[in-house]
């Protein structure tokens, strides 16, 4: 199995920048998790997906809702995925969640592994 831990959370005012990190306990290439993602979910809303990252050729994806503001890395060295944020609007605000999947999609029900999520206020 593979667990997935987040940081890098916390408050940050309008037009400010937060960088959350997710490192895997093992390589989850070795399960066959080929796609890193990132999550949000706010409280009454579906989890909705914010960008995804191909660990192998390094491809991205983002919702359109953060295109041009945020920006996600991988390290594979170190099993670890980061997500930039910039330019924070208050509908940002959001539990954020890393995942793994065999496959990148915007559909959170393929994702195998999830970290325990990190909150992320921006006001």
């Amino acid at each position: 199995d593979v667990q997935l831990v987040e940081s890098g959370g916390g408050s940050v005012q309008v037009g400010g920048s937060l960088r959350l990190s997710c490192t895997a306990s093992r390589d989850t290439l070795d399960l066959g998790s080929k796609c890193m993602a990132w999550f949000r979910q706010d409280p009454g809303k579906e989890r909705e997906g914010v960008a995804t990252i191909d660990t192998r050729s390094g491809f991205t994806n983002y919702a359109d809702s953060v295109k041009g503001r945020f920006t996600i890395s991988r390290d594979n060295a170190n099993r670890m995925v980061r997500l930039q944020m910039n330019s924070l609007k208050p509908e940002d605000t959001a539990i954020y969640y890393c995942a793994a999947a065999s496959a990148c999609s915007w559909n959170s029900r393929q994702y195998n592994y999830w970290s325990q999520g990190t909150q992320v206020t921006v006001s």
